[in-house]
């Protein structure tokens, strides 16, 4: 029986008025799924399995339940799976050493990436006003990523303790203490929008010792290094033994050569792929968004103004040299920003689904929605003159070579909401997120075109709580 209404909802039909999520027309087939949704099974684990527990997050699924179920079940019982998924199962909160630390797991890969940890959590900000052990929470994975940093500011995931892994036999300078070693911007990136944030909504500034201080120098030495001002080849390499070409670097680990332009390289692209040019235009967004907010923490809390101009003029040469170097002239959308760049005066044109991407700057790295450039750019990139979208019976989206061809990412449809202000794209972006779950009632990493019960990662705890992210942001406030 459970399997019978299961499918029901699952071919629940989104028939509207005037968007695909609205309340349906026909108070008969709305009462039906009503019904069935009062029959499906909670995905949730076992209050007493669960990790955490969030007052004010079960608040918020509450007070949306009503809401969204009549809008469509479907919607409610993933926004119900998703949002607190998390919470439920991938925070390991401490304090036995007397100060706050949390350690967050991707979900099915038990290491904590710094990039992940920050998205993760950070749709749960808007509550830590209401939620104290929430706070002590949040600003215990900040307390975590910047002690990663200064373990090594060139790795992306670390170990919960110095246990080796998988990947002690790349070639570069592994750590027992280190997951994966792949150099990333935005991996550097993450840990500062979240503690900005976090000290605008609780004025908390206890996170903003000496420790911080030795991460934000870390940080600007290792943008400096990339940079590649000096001319000298930078002392981070990186090969690993594999047969897929995105997972290793070229020219004995250093990667295609970059011209000093003011930009920063990045061995890796977020979806922890090699890059082809080293200089990757969304991460290089976002680190000057993050070095302007840094620079306000800097002088504001720690009056530190000499290190705060630091990272104030390298986010004015990076933003000088985008301008120079990233914006291309395309046959079709006009000036459009690159993807990745040499400085020599190549271009990739495309766009991978992870974040930072090209899509999703006005969510992220502080880009005008309204920019024009930008604009030409978004509609570049949801369109099949981007190598990565993928159009097929199940859904549409931007995939990458992580995943490979014909595998869109259904962050990539969250993005795309994120980065409109209208309605209904949003409603129509929301209505293919519930066609390509695979009927799992979770978010994944990516589905095939044609069919999306053949998905990668059934549990990857960022894209679930992006999604909450993206249904409190339209229907919460």
């Amino acid at each position: 029986m459970k399997k019978i209404l299961f499918s029901l909802l699952m071919c629940a039909p989104l028939v509207a008025n005037s968007s695909p999520l609205n309340e349906m027309s026909d108070p008969e087939a709305r009462k039906k799924q009503v019904a069935v949704q009062s029959t499906i099974p909670d995905l949730r684990p076992a209050e007493k399995d669960r990790l955490f527990r969030s007052e004010a997050v079960e608040r918020q699924i509450e007070a949306l339940k009503s809401k969204l179920t009549a809008i469509n079940p479907k919607l409610f019982w993933m926004f119900q799976n998703c949002f607190p998924n998390t919470l439920d199962t991938t925070v390991h909160y401490s304090n036995a050493d007397g100060d706050d630390d949390t350690f967050v797991y991707t979900g099915d890969i038990h290491a904590m990436w710094l990039r992940d940890s920050g998205a993760q959590v950070w749709p749960y900000l808007r509550y830590v006003k209401e939620d104290e052990p929430l706070r002590h929470l949040i600003r215990g994975v900040i307390k975590r990523q910047f002690a990663c940093i200064l373990i090594d500011p060139y790795a992306n995931a670390f170990n919960m303790g110095p246990t080796g892994g998988e990947w002690q036999s790349d070639e570069t300078e592994m750590k027992k203490e280190l997951h994966e070693r792949k150099y990333e911007i935005d991996s550097l990136c993450y840990p500062l929008r979240l503690a900005y944030e976090y000290w605008l909504q609780t004025g908390d500034e206890s996170i903003f010792d000496e420790k911080w201080l030795k991460v934000m120098r870390a940080i600007l030495d290792t943008f400096r290094e990339q940079q590649n001002w000096n001319g000298i080849k930078t002392s981070y390499h990186f090969r690993r033994e594999t047969r897929a070409y995105h997972d290793t670097r070229s020219n004995s680990g250093y990667g295609h050569p970059g011209k000093a332009c003011g930009l920063i390289a990045s061995a890796f692209r977020p979806s922890d792929d090699s890059t082809i040019f080293p200089y990757l235009i969304p991460s290089n967004f976002f680190a000057v968004d993050v070095l302007r907010k840094a620079a306000t923490i800097l002088r504001k809390v720690n009056k530190e103004t000499v290190l705060a101009s630091e990272c104030e003029q390298m986010a004015s040469q990076v933003s000088k040299a985008i301008q120079e170097y990233a914006i291309v002239k395309h046959p079709k959308y006009g000036d459009i920003y690159a993807f990745e760049v040499d400085g020599y005066g190549s271009a990739l044109l495309m766009d991978d689904s992870n974040a930072p991407s090209l899509l999703c700057m006005p969510y992220l790295c502080g880009v005008d929605i309204n920019d024009p450039i930008y604009q030409n750019t978004r509609k570049f990139c949801w369109s099949e003159d981007n190598p990565y979208f993928f159009r097929g019976e199940a859904g549409e989206g931007i995939g990458g070579p992580h995943c490979g061809l014909d595998k869109p990412w259904p962050m990539s449809l969250v993005m795309k909401a994120l980065t409109t202000e209208d309605r209904a794209e949003q409603e129509w972006c929301l209505q293919e997120i519930l066609k390509t779950d695979g009927g799992t009632g979770f978010m994944h990493e990516s589905f095939n075109k044609d069919d999306a019960t053949k998905f990668t990662r059934s549990w990857f705890a960022w894209a679930n709580t992006l999604l909450g992210e993206l249904i409190v942001n339209m229907y919460a406030e």
